[in-house]
Order: structure tokens, then sequence, then C-alpha cells
């Protein structure tokens, strides 16, 4: 709970920053929720992963969030649906492999507030380029619970805030 009200604080004070320069894009960032076994390779997220969906959406109620990006699978789409039916938004497709795309998208979005949703790799590698420099590494397979802030202006001028949502994940 007491992460739920840090996040929750953290994300309050983005309307201030936003307000005050609308140069500055702020991106929330997470990585898919649970995601059950799927032999297929495109999984649904499992009871937990929907739950923490939910207080993803809950978590972000209080903030203008103008557009909600996800890779086309369906965990990260599931992880920002909540997110998008509470704001009337819709998910917008970005691809995996073309994160260079994403960063374009992010140049054009001055001012404004995106979520984004990846994965294990595609998360930390969307914040080292916005960074500039590989400061976060690929997260484990079992963590889910992550929630980045970003406050950015250009390539190399960004500031992070990294902060847990939801029922903490057990790291193997």
């Amino acid at each position: 709970m007491k992460k739920y009200l840090l996040a929750l604080v953290a994300i309050l004070l983005l309307g201030h920053v936003h307000a005050q320069d609308d140069e500055i894009t702020t991106l929330i960032l997470v990585r898919h929720a649970e995601k059950a076994f799927d032999k297929e390779g495109d999984p649904v997220l499992t009871e937990q992963g929907e739950k923490r969906a939910a207080v993803l959406a809950e978590t972000l109620e209080a903030v203008n969030i103008d557009a909600v990006y996800s890779t086309p699978f369906k965990r990260t789409r599931l992880t920002v649906e909540p997110v998008v039916k509470s704001k009337g938004l819709e998910i917008v497709d970005y691809n995996p492999f073309k994160l260079e795309d994403m960063i374009q998208t992010i140049e054009e979005s001055r001012g404004k507030t995106l979520l984004i949703s990846g994965h294990s790799n595609t998360t930390p590698a969307i914040l080292n380029m916005l960074l500039g420099e590989d400061k976060f590494g690929q997260l484990n397979e079992s963590d889910y619970d992550n929630l980045y802030i970003v406050y950015y202006l250009a390539v190399g001028k960004a500031k992070v805030l990294q902060l847990q949502y939801g029922e903490p994940t057990s790291i193997e």
C-alpha cells in the first residue's frame, strides 16, 4: 500500500512539471503484467496479471494520459487495456523490433503524457535510448512490478524515476 501511495504521489507531481514547461514529455513505461503459458507464443495474462493491470489503471486514474502505446502482443495490450477503457483512449501498436520508430513517436509528442507497454527487453531498451546511455539491463523474467516515469526533453536529456506498483514480484 505504501508503494502504491508513493507511486500515486509521484505521478500526480508529473502534472505540475508538465504544466510548467510544455516541452517536457512525460512517459510512463511498464513491462506487461504476469503472463500465462502459451505454446503458440502470444500468451494472455494470468489472473495475477489481470489484477496487476487493474492496479495500473487505479494508479494512473488521476493522471492525464494523451496516448497509450503497446507492442501488438496480447500480454502487453491486456496490461494497458483497463487504462484505455477508463480514459476512453485506444491502444496504438508499436513495433518492438523497430524501437527507433517509438523514439520518433516520442519526439513528435512534445508536451504530452504517454503510457508505453513493453517487454523485459524493450522497456529497458527504450529507457536507454532516451537516456543516451546503457543504464537499464534486461528485466528478469519474473519481474513485473516496475513502473518507470520519464521526464524527457531530448535524447540524453531525460530523468527516470523507477517505482513499483501492485503486489511485489519475486525475482528469481
